[in-house]
């Protein structure tokens, strides 16, 4: 399914920065470089999405769907993405410092060279994720799902790990 709007179209609105609330389905679009910081898109559609270096600075996306999104360099820093779903997303050196991941799907997700410090992962499922070189630090994963996930090369100081789920497929940092 692709987006109810043209990319021509979105190319005339690309700043949507601080809007009240976008309840249109992007499914697919091509958002490459748009401008939706502190834009309230909760539950929006952006299933498959082209979202690369999107400048989503301080978005509430709780219960959106971003599964299968292209978020490649976004800034995602202070998002609200609590509950939402991102299976399958490219979110790699992507900026989520001091995001709300809380309960987020985020399985089979590739978040390597990401910066996650002080982001709040507790209860996200994070199965088969690749987190390699991320930054962790001081971020939560509070009863976070880690079964399979690639934790390699990571840096992990002063992260709270309390009751977080892994098996022996899990990689873990050597450092």
């Amino acid at each position: 399914m692709k987006s109810n709007l043209t990319t021509e179209q979105i190319k005339q609105i690309v700043n949507f920065s601080q809007a009240k609330r976008i309840m249109t389905d992007l499914t697919g679009a091509n958002l490459r470089g748009v401008d939706f910081s502190e834009a309230n898109l909760v539950g929006a559609g952006f299933r498959g999405a082209d979202l690369r270096e999107a400048n989503l600075k301080g978005v509430d996306f709780r219960g959106a769907d971003l599964s299968w999104a292209n978020l490649h360099r976004a800034n995602l820093s202070g998002a609200n993405l609590s509950w939402a779903h991102l299976f399958g997303a490219n979110l790699c050196e992507v900026d989520l410092s001091q995001a709300n991941l809380i309960g987020a799907n985020l399985s089979w997700t590739n978040i390597s060279g990401a910066n996650l410090s002080r982001a709040n992962l507790s209860w996200a499922d994070l199965f088969r994720a690749n987190l390699s070189g991320t930054t962790l630090d001081w971020s939560s994963f509070i009863k976070a799902d880690l079964r399979g996930a690639d934790l390699s090369k990571v840096h992990l100081s002063k992260a709270n790990l309390q009751g977080a789920i892994y098996n022996s497929v899990t990689i873990w940092s050597k450092q």
